[in-house]
């Protein structure tokens, strides 16, 4: 992987909102059945697997706009640990990319204001429905957390104050 990118702290800061979705949004999906991917607060919520599934669409958006291009897919929910694993795989070709020399076709701003705080959100959701769902996740202060730039996978680091 080529690290040029680390002269750019706006594209490095990406990476670290990349690196926090997916130590947040690993929390949020860890150990959840795949019966909550169904889960429904009401008629009008999406489940959390539809949630996912919209999340991984927003990370794909977002490496195409980096690219240049604008493609959005509305995708279908996949089971629920396939929907999981897209969602770190999207992301880890979204980090390449920012990792990469290959110049940004978006502002930084614009990818964040968009897709990546869009996906943040939906990770909140996810985790609020998990509380509706009777399997809640700990709260935790995220600031203490161990998150690393470039670390976008399902291996994360362990929670360091969790209440």
């Amino acid at each position: 992987m080529n690290n040029s990118s680390t002269s750019d702290p706006k594209r490095e800061l990406l990476r670290h909102a990349l690196a926090t979705l997916a130590y947040r949004g690993g929390k949020a999906v860890r150990n959840a059945s795949q019966s909550f991917a169904d889960f429904h607060a009401n008629e009008s919520v999406r489940s959390p697997g539809q949630i996912l599934a919209h999340v991984g669409d927003l990370m794909d958006w977002a490496h195409s706009m980096a690219k240049g291009k604008q493609e959005w897919h509305d995708s279908k929910p996949l089971p629920w640990e396939k929907e999981i694993e897209r969602f770190f795989a999207a992301l880890k070709k979204f980090d390449d990319f920012l990792a990469s020399s290959e110049p940004l076709q978006a502002t930084p701003e614009k990818l964040f204001q968009g897709p990546i705080a869009d996906a943040l959100t939906h990770v909140g959701q996810i985790a609020i429905l998990r509380r509706l769902a009777g399997d809640p996740v700990k709260a935790e202060n995220f600031y203490k957390a161990e998150i690393v730039t470039g670390r976008v996978g399902a291996d994360q680091a362990k929670p360091k104050l969790e209440f």
